[in-house]
């Protein structure tokens, strides 16, 4: 008979667990906060803004879209469904194959990424770069990839 005893966390690494959920909540609120403040668009809206830009002829799938905006479809479709309505995105099937919708930044949604990219860019310096010296942001990538690839790893399969 197999037991599902836990490994509970001793002192330091519930302290270290602690620090780290807090930034995960913090960071990301403090994102959306000066996203919302200064251009009027959310953490996510951004997110969906960027990698699009950052695509071939700035046009993804919404499936891939979803993964690099770290959302789900449902949501994602929402979202570009308000964007379409502001001009920034537009939808189209994909000709490559028709199951598939195509999204893609105009030159509207570019305009509004460039306008907040500058204050989104400001505000992560001052949260992740500044406060950490060279050698520890090495650290911060190193951390971030290994937990990053256990997430991944820990993912159930599609």
């Amino acid at each position: 008979m197999e037991t599902n005893e836990a490994r509970w966390l001793d002192e330091r690494e519930r302290e270290i667990w602690i620090a780290l959920a807090s930034l995960l909540i913090r960071v990301p609120s403090a994102l959306h906060a000066q996203l919302q403040r200064d251009s009027g668009v959310t953490f996510f809206e951004y997110q969906v803004l960027a990698g699009l830009s950052e695509a071939p002829d700035r046009t993804l799938r919404m499936s891939i879209l979803a993964v690099l905006a770290d959302g789900s479809l449902s949501r994602l479709s929402h979202v570009v469904k308000r964007m379409e309505k502001v001009g920034w995105v537009t939808r189209r099937p994909d000709p490559e194959d028709g199951r598939y919708t195509l999204a893609t930044l105009t030159d509207a949604g570019w305009d509004k990424l460039v306008d907040a990219a500058p204050g989104h860019v400001a505000e992560v310096r001052r949260l992740v770069f500044d406060p950490l010296s060279k050698a520890q942001q090495r650290q911060l990538q190193e951390i971030g990839r290994r937990i990053g690839e256990a997430a991944v790893a820990a993912e159930p399969e599609p």
